[in-house]
């Protein structure tokens, strides 16, 4: 069989779970066809995202010439489907907070997609994240392409449902994927009961090669934390700071990585200055997954103090390296993340009870923490294997085409 995958980015360093699930797929036999929006000229440090960047095909790429082209050949080909796939994209507009020339820009890369399809003949076409990247599949399903289905990973769906005309994406799909229960129950907020059933629950998923030697690493001497995200308002980097800003004040030496880059890193930075911390924090910029992979075992610790989230992988891959983990009660997170059993689960916002958390980490025995972390690895191998993950997924495609 084969289906398509759409994604707005791809490959892209923080996307490596979407490439995981797409590889997983295809060992049990699917063909699976890379589209994505942009990325072709996107660097990338991942040797699997590089070689992924080759296979995928880039919408965009083709450019206003290749849009305008793919769009009048649809028109022509199609002009019934067309009006009904224009007329969505008008409705879509309505309450948007994106003006009516950004929907039409989403039907014209819908054509594209198809165009590129009609000499690979697809029976499915799944999305990732209920943003513009299931707004353009929905409007390839009305101009007569496949059926679809996207995954919804918040928090942005979660913050803007109304905006995003989500409960008219999650009622045309064949079916749709929360990554979590909660990410379920905020779906299930705008649609009607009877629309309940196709909204299914599938984890992110790691490979077994990604944890295979974890216990033959020993935590390490010194008293390092990493937080590994992108440097943005919702990863809660800065009330970070101010918590090592505390623990600093109490005496307590340690050493805290940022690993990632992002928008917010200069205010990051300044932080930092202003807080007298450079001898403390070190930022990575961005690292590959194997260096990912390296940070963390590097660390007693992984720590996200996210103010809103879906389920970071990041926090998978920790359990999985038998690291515990400091995160806050929000979205998915709980579900995963036990209070003193693989971790701290702290109030997202509070400083004080963040930095507490930190300093029990800290001040814990190498014994205590090892045990948590033979706990974290243990929950997180049950429940986010990828194969595991994509059977369902692939259970759910077969059973829609």
């Amino acid at each position: 069989m084969r289906v398509a995958y759409f994604i707005n980015q791809y490959p892209k360093v923080s996307h490596s779970f979407i490439r995981r699930e797409i590889l997983a797929l295809e060992r049990q036999g699917l063909e699976v066809e890379r589209i994505a929006l942009r990325g072709w000229q996107d660097p990338v440090v991942d040797v699997e995202d590089k070689a992924e960047q080759t296979r995928t095909f880039h919408v965009l790429r083709q450019g206003l010439i290749g849009l305008a082209s793919a769009m009048i050949g649809q028109a022509v080909r199609t002009p019934v489907a067309f009006m009904r796939a224009l007329g969505q994209a008008w409705r879509m507009s309505r309450g948007s907070d994106r003006p009516l020339i950004y929907h039409l820009a989403y039907l014209a890369e819908a054509c594209q997609v198809l165009a590129h399809l009609r000499h690979r003949p697809v029976r499915h076409i799944h999305a990732h994240f209920g943003t513009n990247s299931a707004e353009v599949v929905l409007l390839a399903r009305t101009l007569g392409g496949p059926p679809y289905s996207f995954t919804a990973h918040g928090p942005e769906e979660f913050d803007r449902p109304e905006a995003l005309h989500l409960r008219e994406k999650i009622e045309k799909a064949a079916f749709v994927v929360a990554i979590s229960s909660f990410g379920r129950s905020q779906l299930y907020r705008w649609v009607g009961h009877e629309h309940w059933p196709r909204i299914h629950v599938i984890h992110c998923g790691l490979d077994k090669g990604f944890h295979e030697d974890a216990e033959a690493v020993p935590l390490p001497d010194r008293h390092r934390l990493v937080c590994v995200g992108r440097l943005c308002e919702q990863k809660g980097q800065l009330i970070l700071l101010e918590a090592v800003r505390q623990i600093r004040d109490r005496g307590i030496d340690f050493e805290l990585v940022l690993a990632g880059d992002g928008e917010m890193r200069a205010e990051v930075e300044q932080l930092i200055e202003q807080h007298r911390l450079q001898d403390m924090v070190r930022i990575t910029g961005w690292i590959d997954s194997e260096q990912v992979r390296q940070e963390l075992q590097a660390a007693r610790a992984m720590v996200l103090p996210s103010f809103a989230e879906g389920l970071p992988v990041v926090i998978m891959e920790a359990m999985a390296l038998e690291r515990p983990v400091v995160s806050t009660t929000v979205a998915g997170i709980p579900e995963l993340v036990r209070q003193g059993v693989d971790g701290w689960l702290v109030a997202p916002g509070d400083a004080d009870a963040l930095t507490d958390a930190l300093v029990q980490v800290l001040n814990a025995d190498a014994e205590a923490l090892r045990a948590m972390g033979r706990e974290g690895r243990r929950r997180v191998t049950a429940r986010h294997d990828v194969d595991l993950e994509a059977t369902k997924l692939h259970l759910l495609i077969a059973g829609r085409t």
